[in-house]
């Protein structure tokens, strides 16, 4: 950047919309991905977990393990394997929501009362059935606490897989960086901060939409 020059170039921003537009479209899907598969696997984990609690121990150490990695030196370790690819960048992305997303399933799943689920078997309700009607409404709380705290994460994740050419807003960010431009490193890291507060929003918005008993008690 010279001296004098301003931070932001609107000159710049509007002859690139449409790039920009495209950036933010490649983060939304990367990031989307990540979350929607990640929570998949999460919510199949937790169930392995209710039923085989004993399993609660290892997957999470192994979540765990793989979240203390740094997400540079995960790639680099999947690069061998997997190449510059887009499974590259959702294999690292997926890993890391684990360790939130099965933590807060479970703990969602155990904080429903004892007498509660007494009482559903008692109504003649099937292991299904009272995991979809009663467990699963009553931890939807907790559940989507993780998933918020996951997919704000995930998108200021999201941003480094520019570096194995994937795109997205990093791909601004790094743009910026490497030629001394503050315009593209503050737009891309402006729009990533926006997306995840919108996805937050989103997610509260969705939560109380799903949970209209909480607005009657409140």
């Amino acid at each position: 950047m010279n001296p004098g020059e301003p931070l932001i170039r609107w000159d710049w921003v509007w002859a690139h919309t449409s790039d920009i537009g495209q950036r933010v479209a490649e983060h939304c899907v990367l990031a989307g991905i990540a979350v929607l598969f990640g929570f998949l696997l999460a919510f199949g984990l937790a169930i392995l977990i209710r039923q085989q609690p004993l399993t609660y121990e290892p997957i999470t150490w192994v979540a765990g393990v793989i979240y203390t990695v740094p997400s540079l030196a995960l790639f680099a370790l999947l690069i061998p394997f997997t190449g510059l690819s887009l499974m590259t960048a959702e294999i690292g992305l997926i890993g890391y929501t684990q360790v939130i997303l099965v933590r807060n399933i479970v703990s969602g799943l155990r904080s429903v009362a004892p007498d509660i689920r007494e009482a559903a078997i008692g109504m003649g309700c099937t292991s299904q059935q009272l995991l979809w009607r009663v467990e699963l409404p009553l931890a939807l709380p907790i559940i989507v606490a993780g998933l918020r705290v996951t997919t704000v994460s995930t998108i200021g994740l999201t941003t480094v897989t520019a570096l194995i050419g994937q795109g997205g807003l990093g791909f601004l960010i790094l743009d910026g960086i490497q030629r001394f431009f503050s315009t593209p490193l503050l737009v891309g890291a402006f729009l990533s901060v926006l997306l995840a507060i919108g996805a937050d929003l989103l997610l509260v918005f969705v939560e109380r939409l799903s949970s209209p008993w909480k607005r009657a008690i409140v």
